[in-house]
Order: C-alpha cells, then sequence, then structure tokens
C-alpha cells in the first residue's frame, strides 16, 4: 500500500516541475500537466505519482509535473493529452462532457447533494459506465475522481438570494455547467482561463467568481472580493486521464501501478480538501473576508426545473439514477 508524505515534506519539492526522487537512470520520462497552484493538495498527489510509478516500475519511468498551466490552460492540456504530447492530465468533468456529454452531469448545479453524495457517485457503477462510454469515445482513460470542493460565490456584496445574483457579471469556466447556474439567476456568465481571474476581479472586469474555498485561498480571490457566499451550488471534481497514447506503450503491470498511484494520491488529495473545508470559513474571516451564510432552498428552487428540461444534456434516466444514490 502507497504511504503519502508530509505536507511538510512535499513542501521542498513544490517549486519545482522536476521529481527528483526518480533516479538519474530513468529510461522513459511521462508528462503529467495541470493548471493549479505547487502548494494545491492536487499537485502534492501529483508528485506522489511520481514517486510511487517511478518506485513501482524500478526507474524505468520518471514522471516530470507540469503545474500551474506551464504547458497551457486547460483546453490546451486536453488536446495535448489526445495528441500524445501531454501523458496524464487533470481535468474537470465539464471538460470531459465536450466529447461526451452526459459525464458532465455532476459539474450541474445541484445534482449532487454533498460530499457524501459525490463519493459514492465516484464510486457508483453509474459513474464507471459514464467514463467508459467517454473513452469510447475518445480513447483517454479516466483513472480516479477527485473531491474539488463544494463551489462558493464570491462578490463585493452579500448573495443571499438569487435575486441578489440579477446583473451580476460573474466569471465561470467556460462550459454549459458553469453557466446555468448565473443563467437561470440573472446573472451575467463570463467565461475567463483560470490564469486571468485575479487580475479580472482586481481591475473590476467582472464582478465576481465562484469556486471551492481551498481554490479562493489558493488563488488569493479573498484579497479582491470582499464577500464570500456559502451558496455550495455545484458539488466539483477533477478527473485523473490518461492519453490512449500513454497507455498503448505500457505493459498491463506498469499501467495497473500508475493506476494504483493515481487512486491513492486522488484520495489523499480528496480528504485534504474536505479538511480544509471545514476549517476554512473561519480562517477567511480572520482575514476581515465576510462568510455569508445563504439558505439554499431558494437556488435549489430556481434551478430544478432546468435540471430536467429540454436543454440537459443526459436523459432522464441518467439524472434519476443519480438522485437514487445514497
Amino acid at each position: 500500500m502507497f504511504t503519502l508524505p508530509r505536507r511538510a515534506i512535499l513542501g521542498a519539492f513544490a517549486a519545482t516541475t522536476l521529481v527528483a526522487a526518480t533516479p538519474a537512470f530513468a529510461e522513459e520520462v511521462l508528462k503529467f500537466a495541470h493548471v493549479y497552484e505547487t502548494a494545491t493538495p492536487y499537485h502534492e498527489a501529483a508528485l506522489q505519482v511520481a514517486e510511487e510509478f517511478a518506485k513501482g516500475t524500478d526507474g524505468r519511468y520518471k514522471i516530470e509535473v507540469f503545474p500551474a498551466s506551464q504547458l497551457g490552460k486547460e483546453a490546451a492540456l486536453n488536446e495535448g493529452l489526445s495528441l500524445g504530447t501531454v501523458d496524464m492530465i487533470y481535468t474537470g468533468v465539464a471538460f470531459l462532457g465536450q466529447s461526451y456529454p452526459p459525464i458532465s452531469i455532476s459539474d450541474y448545479p445541484f445534482t449532487l447533494r454533498d460530499y457524501n453524495h459525490w463519493k459514492a457517485y465516484a464510486n457508483s457503477n453509474l459513474f464507471k459506465e459514464l467514463a467508459q462510454s467517454y473513452t469510447d469515445v475518445t480513447g483517454n482513460h479516466v483513472v480516479a475522481m477527485t473531491y474539488y470542493g463544494s463551489r462558493q460565490v464570491t462578490a463585493n456584496k452579500p448573495i443571499l438570494t438569487p435575486a441578489d445574483m440579477e446583473g451580476l457579471k460573474i466569471r465561470t469556466p467556460n462550459a454549459p455547467a458553469y453557466q446555468m447556474f448565473p443563467e437561470v439567476t440573472g446573472a451575467n456568465p463570463t467565461p475567463m482561463a483560470f490564469s486571468e481571474v485575479y487580475l479580472a476581479l482586481q481591475q473590476g472586469v467582472v464582478d465576481a467568481q465562484e469556486n471551492p474555498l481551498p481554490t479562493i485561498q489558493f488563488k488569493k480571490f479573498y484579497e479582491v472580493q470582499s464577500n464570500i457566499n456559502l451558496t455550495s451550488h455545484i458539488t466539483n471534481s477533477l478527473v485523473t486521464l490518461i492519453s490512449p497514447a500513454t497507455v498503448a506503450k505500457l505493459s498491463n503491470k506498469d499501467l495497473e501501478t500508475l493506476k494504483e498511484a493515481i487512486r491513492y494520491g486522488a484520495e489523499w488529495a480528496s480528504n485534504e480538501i474536505v479538511a480544509s473545508e471545514a476549517s476554512l470559513a473561519d480562517w477567511f474571516r480572520e482575514q476581515g473576508v465576510i462568510v455569508n451564510e445563504v439558505d439554499r432552498a431558494p437556488f435549489i428552487a430556481a434551478v430544478s426545473p432546468a435540471l430536467t428540461g429540454s436543454d440537459v444534456p443526459w436523459d432522464a434516466e441518467v439524472y434519476e439514477r443519480l438522485q437514487a444514490i445514497k
């Protein structure tokens, strides 16, 4: 069973994209790319994947980890995976939905109730079926889901009811799943690359953004937004994908070693995010940020009709199966 080093140990490596723990004689280098900062659990987990895979293959493979959009923004990383220029990536479920729309269901607002529902779904037959269908379309292999957190709206005012969203210019990722919540509440969704959000908030290009509390901390959005509003409107995931070209060149044993390392890393990072979410509201208050408790019921009522309408990219059966998961 893999053991994960403490954050303090990993911190010494966080500033570099090379994993020095692998032997100098490694014969082949694989690239693991993502858009997240070096201080995040996602990056730490990727470093651990690299370390464990090197050990598990006796140094025949070495993984270099490229954080913080060093190899491109999320769309470019997904393209690189298909082209075989990147071996592994983290990506959002909504990006998978661009190739196989039904798999994006868990990134839509209020389709998942909470973390426990997310965890049950991540281990469900429904997710396995959707993931296999995505692989059948793209060739990319879905290995693990990592909990990204519950998304909250930040702004320079309280957001306590759907009416408070009206006219708000809010940054969202460029995917329909993220645009539904602002659209049905009267806000103006503004797609923008993740790396550009801080400056856009600072300069007033957008009024608001939405992300989980750990991401709001990592990206320092609280420095340029006065209110964090606990809407918990999306229970978010990252997916770790392996390129079909990489799968083809690895032996069955090496591939299983890699997948096992990725699964352990995903579980560890998920637990880290859950733990940080539990304490971050108070931490933000200590920084002078206003953290508003929100009654979610009016927001759920506003969104619910859209989730069973004709415009969603899944069959009614998929939605019913997801809601039935306990």
